[in-house]
């Protein structure tokens, strides 16, 4: 094997690392009680998007931010489970889908640990900016 191929093939799975952590730490936020919002916000490109069906919608860093703030409003505690990550490196951008299982207490103290309620897939576009992996799009359906 040529030492620039056995380069990229390390890079590559240097970086599918990488964006796992990245995954990892979106997680690590979601599961915290105030979800810090300022946290989550720095995991996505100034122009990152976030969608989740029946949840809501943001379109930039600040409104991923103000989306964010507002989730404790409506769930008091949850624990994501991700799963089966199938991550695609192309360079300085990558495509990753997910699986996740969550038990989610809401605010009002009703409980959703039963399916189809808390399973779902993330569909997620990543960029390598400055040598570090952020967020371009993560929709969750």
């Amino acid at each position: 094997m040529e030492l620039e191929e056995l380069r990229k093939r390390i890079t590559r799975l240097e970086d599918i690392e990488a964006i796992k952590r990245l995954k990892a730490r979106y997680c690590e936020i979601c599961d915290h009680e105030d979800y810090d919002p300022d946290a989550m916000a720095s995991l996505f490109t100034e122009d990152g998007t976030w969608s989740g069906e029946g949840v809501g919608n943001a379109e930039g860093r600040e409104a991923i931010r103000v989306l964010f703030a507002g989730f404790p409003k409506v769930i008091a505690g949850a624990q994501h489970i991700v799963s089966n990550p199938l991550i695609e490196v192309d360079g300085d951008r990558a495509h990753g889908v997910w699986y996740l299982i969550a038990a989610v207490t809401q605010s009002d103290g009703t409980t959703q640990s039963n399916w189809p309620g808390t399973a779902a897939r993330y569909h997620e576009d990543y960029v390598k900016q400055n040598g570090e992996w952020k967020f371009r799009r993560v929709r969750v359906k």
